[in-house]
């Protein structure tokens, strides 16, 4: 495909979509948890949701609005680009989040085309719960033009791999890791369940959610840096860089890159053997104890 081919509908480009309301359960908070391989108890019991959670009652969100932007026979062209969430709170059982999504933008390439959405989740009362940016990767088809603009930049600060980083976990996709995840988060993409469906889109195969694996590098900085409080961490931001296949092992390595007014900012990259599947890691984490 080529940007004579397909078009992108910039008329969308900041139009809030209709809003999408999530009661949380207990049940749910504990299913995502065991989904993403999380050893966190609190998490595993459904009394605090994992950080990345915040994906599940924003999902619907995000799919009403995504193809407003790009045309519905792309839709095996996307994969996830980037997320970036920033929390006030973390979610609980029994909130109510109402969720809204916007495009805010999109760019080609010769390699593809980023397409940028921001969403905001708030509570029963109307506060905001947290914000999201979500990048969505159409692989092969370039747009040929930028509109607006894509979500704001969270880079790897390079100085920092001449240090030793604070912390380096290990953690291993199961075999069955996306057959668990796709329930539990709510997202039935075949490239992550039909291993023919992905082969045919030009991968290798089914792939690892990108949501369940930023999930894993939640809980590596949490149980690394953050004595495993959810309230600590404050945002939490990745790039994608390369498919993550089940069955193989993630190694994430964590850097502290500084703190002001008692939150530290820490770095983070995460390899499958030499090769990075997710770059540009930030995770900012109060100093003190979280709510």
């Amino acid at each position: 495909m080529t940007a004579g081919t397909v078009a992108f509908d910039a008329s969308s480009i900041g139009v809030w979509g209709e809003a999408d309301t999530f009661e949380v359960t207990r049940e749910r908070i504990a299913q995502y948890a065991r989904a993403t391989n999380d050893p966190i108890a609190a998490h595993l019991a459904g009394d605090v949701a994992s950080p990345i959670f915040a994906i599940v009652p924003s999902f619907m969100s995000i799919m009403q609005v995504a193809f407003r932007v790009a045309p519905p026979e792309v839709a095996m062209r996307v994969v996830h680009g980037e997320q970036d969430f920033t929390f006030a709170r973390p979610i609980r059982p029994g909130d109510v989040i109402t969720t809204r999504a916007k495009p805010i933008g999109y760019s080609g390439a010769p390699n593809g085309t980023s397409a940028a959405f921001l969403l905001e989740c708030r509570d029963a009362g109307g506060e905001l719960v947290n914000e999201q940016y979500m990048t969505a990767f159409f692989r092969g088809i370039d747009v040929g033009q930028t509109v607006g603009e894509l979500a704001p930049a969270h880079k790897f600060d390079e100085s920092l791999r001449g240090t030793e980083p604070v912390a380096v976990i290990t953690q291993h996709v199961d075999d069955d890791q996306t057959f668990r995840y796709s329930p539990a988060s709510g997202d039935p993409m075949p490239i992550h369940l039909d291993d023919d469906v992905a082969r045919g889109v030009g991968l290798p195969g089914i792939i690892a959610h990108g949501l369940c694996t930023q999930a894993f590098t939640s809980w590596a900085v949490l149980t690394a840096v953050a004595d495993g409080d959810t309230g600590r961490l404050k945002r939490h931001a990745v790039r994608f860089a390369k498919p993550v296949l089940p069955g193989q092992d993630l190694t994430t390595s964590i850097w502290r890159a500084g703190a002001a007014d008692g939150v530290a900012r820490y770095a983070f990259e995460t390899t499958v053997g030499d090769t990075v599947v997710v770059k540009d890691g930030l995770a900012e984490v109060a100093e003190e104890g979280g709510n």
